[in-house]
């Protein structure tokens, strides 16, 4: 054999052999894939005393509005409709020639409903979501814009904590623990690529998987807030959705000729997911909505590693019964019996002031018997779907604040 067909050869066994380590991740997904399936099959029913409704909906979706984004309406309408979720929060860039806040979708569309809000970029660091959205002089401090959504009677969750420069910061709703976008750039592009090739025409979403990391910085953070008893702070998690990412070729017209987008909405919509808990009977609308983020009656969940409908956090003293983001009593004599359910067996985590406190493996029910005051969580886990999700949590409860 000549020569240069030997070195093709060698180069082409190369080749190869660097593909195995994607094959292989592609045939890990496959079953990641079936697991996930069967884990849903096999979800409980409801208990018969549940008192509230679980509406899932998703936080921190952007249009052309704002820049940064060519979605149109229609495709964040078709794509909440197609994930069959209950709500979407807007959060429109500025824009200097129209009220983005004003001209986003709103009110309820393909039967879901849409608030619209802001997202406002302080002078000292950090951003704000301001739902119903407002406009803000320019330059304005993060405690500013803060002071005047809450004069307002606007809900007001602080964005990309990572970027807050100044912690002091007092009257603010809620903080974003998680970010989409600020997660996708821990990827590797270069593996990204690798792995589409071998990936993405079979489990496009479940690429997520090989990225996805626990927000340990921002949930510290947020603990952090809570503990010290100053502020009470609840969480949301941000799609930070603008289908923006991708390739495409068009003619001078403007028709695409080529397109593929790497981050629809339909996809960022299927990721990750904040569900409002209401009482039952009690309708779903703006104002309930935003009652409920404002309340800390919700909890973040990763759906697209299964449904986490059904999921509660609960409190009781033998004498009140209270959900995520309520406020509870120690009795004189007794406990605070703090009560994990999910409609699938899983593994809970309980927190005390950011501390781990108790753990229960392998069971749909987790309780806990409290004697000390404390803010309390729970991060849900699902250990039974492998090693793409090990140390990455599920579901991420808002808390109880037992005093």
């Amino acid at each position: 054999m000549k020569r240069w067909k030997k070195i093709l050869l060698a180069l082409i066994g190369l080749l190869l052999l660097l593909q195995t380590p994607f094959a292989y991740r592609r045939y890990r997904l496959g079953r990641l894939s079936a697991a996930i399936a069967d884990l849903n099959a096999q979800r409980t029913a409801a208990p018969p005393d549940d008192e509230f409704d679980d509406y899932a909906g998703v936080f921190h979706v952007h249009s052309a509005l704002g820049g940064h984004s060519t979605g149109t309406f229609d495709e964040i309408v078709r794509a909440a409709k197609d994930n069959r979720l209950a709500f979407v929060v807007m959060t429109e860039h500025p824009n200097a020639f129209v009220n983005s806040a004003e001209a986003t979708l709103r009110g309820t569309h393909e039967g879901v409903l849409f608030a619209g809000g802001s997202e406002l970029a302080s002078s000292d660091g950090g951003r704000l979501f301001v739902v119903p959205g407002m406009s803000a002089p320019d330059p304005s401090s993060l405690q500013d814009l803060v002071t005047r959504a809450k004069s307002e009677n606007r809900l007001a969750l602080v964005g990309y904590p990572e970027q807050v420069r100044d912690w002091q910061l007092k009257g603010f709703d809620g903080v974003e623990v998680y970010n989409l976008y600020t997660n996708s750039k821990r990827l590797s592009y270069a593996m990204l690529f690798f792995d589409g090739l071998w990936s993405y025409w079979g489990y496009p979403t479940l690429l997520f998987a090989t990225f996805y990391e626990r927000p340990g910085d921002n949930l510290k953070k947020w603990d952090e807030i809570n503990a010290a008893g100053g502020q009470r702070a609840f969480a949301v998690a941000g799609n930070d959705a603008h289908a923006n990412v991708g390739l495409s070729f068009q003619d001078q017209t403007g028709d695409k000729l080529f397109q593929i987008k790497l981050d629809p909405y339909e996809r960022s919509f299927r990721i990750v997911r904040n569900h409002v808990l209401l009482r039952k009977g009690e309708p779903l609308n703006t104002e309930s909505l935003l009652a409920a983020l404002r309340s800390g009656h919700s909890f973040v969940a990763f759906d697209l590693f299964g449904d986490s409908g059904g999921f509660r956090f609960t409190a009781e003293n033998g004498k009140d019964r209270r959900v995520m983001g309520d406020e509870i009593r120690l009795p004189a004599e007794g406990t605070v019996r703090l009560t994990s359910r999910s409609r699938v067996k899983c593994r809970t985590v309980f927190f005390r002031d950011g501390q781990v406190a108790h753990e229960v493996k392998d069971s749909t029910e987790a309780t806990l018997a409290v004697e000390r005051a404390g803010v309390y969580r729970v991060e849900v886990y699902l250990d039974g779907l492998g090693g793409f999700l090990e140390g990455k949590p599920w579901i991420i409860s808002n808390p109880i604040f037992v005093r």
